[in-house]
C-alpha cells in the first residue's frame, strides 16, 4: 500500500473505534456495577437502618426543644434590657433586703 494513504485510513480507523468503543465499554461497567448491588436489604440491616431513623427523629425534637428555649431565653434577656435601670434598681434592692432579712421602714 501507499504511505500516503495508509496514515489516514489508520486515523479514520481509531476514530471510528474510539467514537464507537467508548460507549459500549461505559455501558459495559455500568451493566456490572448494577449486576453487584444487592436487591435487597437483609433483616438485620432493616433493623439497623429503623432505629438509626429513630435516633435521628429524637434528636432533632430535642434540637427543636433546644431552639424554642433559646428564642424564649432570648425574648425575656431583651424585654428585660427595655425595662428602664430605674425601674429595675428598686426591684433588685428590694429581693436583696429580703434575702438578706433586712426591712426598711
Amino acid at each position: 500500500m501507499n504511505e500516503d494513504i495508509v496514515v489516514p485510513i489508520a486515523f479514520f480507523t481509531m476514530v471510528v473505534l474510539l467514537a464507537l468503543g467508548i460507549p459500549l465499554i461505559r455501558a459495559y461497567v455500568r451493566q456490572k456495577d448494577r449486576e453487584a448491588l444487592p436487591t435487597s436489604l437483609s433483616p438485620e440491616l432493616a433493623r439497623r437502618l429503623d432505629r438509626i431513623e429513630g435516633m435521628v427523629e429524637t434528636i432533632s425534637v430535642e434540637v427543636e426543644r433546644i431552639t424554642e428555649g433559646q428564642r424564649f431565653t432570648t425574648r425575656l434577656l431583651s424585654e428585660g434590657a427595655a425595662i428602664p435601670v430605674a425601674t429595675r434598681a428598686p426591684a433588685a434592692t428590694l429581693a436583696r433586703s429580703h434575702e438578706s432579712g433586712v426591712t426598711h421602714a
